[in-house]
């Protein structure tokens, strides 16, 4: 993977709580178009970095998206930049409708004939969201909820997709659901970073994956050689 193919890099990444480091010393990359699943128990820091990414939470360290520094920036920034954030128990707004939830996901953006197309794309991508787009999203299942975090996080047009968890709490046909989608996000192109619980269904469609253990990165590698390392088999698949 080249430099220039680079669309994020992270270089010695902390995060402290009080005296307790939730991250130390993380360094990761991810290529445009690539899909990386970031495996670990709960606890392990995974949640951390995201929010770290999205500058939800400070950190030391170097993180670069598409070749520039984002010291200093704010999350609304990181959104107009490319990055979407799709995080853990979707916190979808509860008394808004499922399409004004999808609008607010494109309040960086103010070309409005694009933004209709945008939404009308996503509503086609995820019928259920049409048949309830009058819906309050707090009347929405949990995976419905999801579906609209996903859904919501791709109004913004973003150059890099953070995931966090989707599969949580859902059901087993759901969750096939959600990732079927992902799957064909991959196959679009869009570049994903991917939390997940079930390490088995997220190194199945990541391209390469990294371990990660009390706040440091113990394993990297192909998404397929860690699905057969006998360590994380052990660890996470069961």
């Amino acid at each position: 993977m080249s430099c220039q193919a680079r669309i994020l890099e992270i270089e010695s990444l902390s995060v402290r709580y009080g005296g307790i480091y939730a991250l130390r010393g993380v360094s990761l990359s991810i290529a445009a178009g690539e899909c990386i699943t970031l495996v670990g128990a709960n606890g392990a820091g995974k949640t951390t970095l995201l929010r770290a990414i999205s500058k939800l939470v400070p950190s030391k360290g170097i993180i670069r998206f598409a070749g520039q520094s984002i010291a200093g920036r704010s999350p609304h920034e990181l959104v107009r930049l490319g990055i979407a954030h799709c995080p853990e128990g979707r916190q979808v707004l509860a008394r808004q409708t499922v399409r004004d939830n999808l609008l607010l996901g494109a309040y960086c953006r103010r070309d409005e004939a694009q933004i209709a197309q945008d939404l009308e794309e996503q509503l086609k991508r995820f019928p259920r969201l049409r048949e309830r787009q009058h819906q309050l999203a707090g009347t929405l299942s949990g995976g419905e909820q999801q579906m609209l975090a996903i859904a919501r996080a791709l109004m913004s047009r973003p150059r890099l997709l953070l995931l966090d968890e989707p599969s949580l709490g859902l059901a087993p046909n759901l969750v096939r659901e959600i990732f079927a989608i992902l799957a064909q996000l991959r196959q679009q192109g869009m570049t994903m970073l991917l939390v997940e619980q079930n390490a088995h269904l997220a190194l199945q469609l990541g391209d390469r994956g990294y371990v990660l253990e009390a706040g440091q990165m113990t394993l990297s590698g192909q998404a397929s050689d860690l699905l057969n390392d006998p360590r994380v088999q052990q660890a996470y698949l069961g």
